[in-house]
């Protein structure tokens, strides 16, 4: 029970920091929210969406999954994209991976049918899209680096396929999309460059035509 000790001695240092830093901080957060951004990570605790932007409580919604997955079947996920999207008028969605991901990793291997095997499996789908790339790619590490980055630009494909993106640039020009890779041996974030926009270009067959209520 030492760890639970731990995090609840945590809480009231944080409490006590924060007041003595701001005393008006939980009342203004009492009073709502108003994220401008969705984060859309990975579960892996080493990547923590506020503390490596260093932000605060109520700057950024957040989703977490294992490999930050955009999967169309996924209702949890699309529940919450939804919600940011229509509700809380988020301006940009993140997808950020971050090198060194377990899921990503496992999807590189052949392992054993376990219930992650169904979710990881999705990973090795992006794998095989990819395989002439990644096959060339001679150092092991390399070869993994690229693959967390590939993956990130797949994830943020699949935002701009549900109908919850494209029904919202329908009628304005939020949310942009973008795609991050945050590197846990630096700490740095790195910017793909991959960003989207109501003026991207989405294949024909994956078009949404009409409005409609999920992705």
């Amino acid at each position: 029970m030492e760890i639970i000790a731990k995090l609840l001695q945590g809480n009231k240092d944080y409490v006590r920091e924060v007041n003595e830093k701001d005393p008006e901080f939980f009342a203004r957060l009492a009073q709502g929210q108003q994220p401008e951004v969705l984060w859309i990570g990975c579960s892996d605790s080493r990547s923590p969406a506020n503390e490596i932007t260093n932000t605060v409580a109520g700057e950024i919604f957040v989703h977490r999954n294992i490999a930050n997955m955009v999967i169309h079947t996924d209702m949890n996920l699309l529940s919450v994209l939804d919600y940011a999207v229509n509700v809380l008028g988020v301006k940009h969605v993140v997808v950020c991976g971050h090198y060194m991901c377990g899921g990503v990793r496992a999807a590189m291997d052949v392992g054993k049918h376990t219930l992650a095997y169904n979710w990881i499996r999705h990973i090795k789908d992006i794998y095989r899209l990819y395989e002439a790339e990644l096959d060339a790619i001679e150092d092991f590490d390399q070869r993994f680096d690229r693959f967390v980055e590939i993956n990130v630009h797949e994830q943020v494909l699949d935002l701009v396929k549900t109908s919850i993106i494209q029904n919202a640039w329908a009628d304005s020009e939020y949310p942009y999309v973008h795609g991050w890779v945050f590197d846990v041996r630096t700490g740095n974030i790195n910017d793909m460059g991959t960003s989207f926009s109501r003026n991207t270009s989405i294949p024909a067959n994956y078009k949404i035509e009409s409005k409609v209520v999920s992705g």
